[in-house]
């Protein structure tokens, strides 16, 4: 089953917002990691190590959760269930310095043998608009 991302969910994802992973080990416990983040149409690409937290249990358990906030305004966020179809080579840094460039204005400074990018294919995505200011107090 596949999802089409909705106009705002792709506007959260195309944006330089942080995202969390969500996997699961191979103990059963879940794991989050904060995520640089890109589309490739309507896949979702993440870099990775190859043998980082990420690629290893994304290996053995395919399915994963990722969450998004709008860093302008953190009451508007997105929910994604999908699977990793594809840990894709990316030791030339093609994918990372695209993605690294989105989030600090450089490239990528680690491509190099063992990069790869995880390849998400959204199962279901849902948007959230909460009705509040974002007003931090200051102090």
């Amino acid at each position: 089953m596949t999802a089409a991302l909705s106009p705002e969910v792709r506007a959260l994802l195309e944006a330089p917002n942080y995202a969390h992973l969500a996997t699961v080990a191979r103990d059963g416990s879940p794991r989050s990691v904060a995520v640089w983040i890109t589309l490739e149409g309507d896949q979702i690409l993440i870099g990775a190590g190859q043998n980082s937290m990420k690629a290893q249990t994304t290996r053995r358990e395919p399915r994963v959760a990722i969450s998004i906030t709008d860093r302008e305004n953190p009451y508007r966020t997105a929910m994604i269930l999908g699977r990793v179809i594809e840990q894709r080579n990316d030791e030339d840094g093609t994918v990372m310095n695209e993605i690294a460039r989105k989030y600090t204005g450089e490239p990528y400074p680690w491509n190099g043998p063992g990069r790869r990018v995880l390849v998400i294919q959204p199962e279901r995505a849902l948007y959230f608009d909460l009705p509040f200011a974002h007003q931090p107090p200051t102090h």
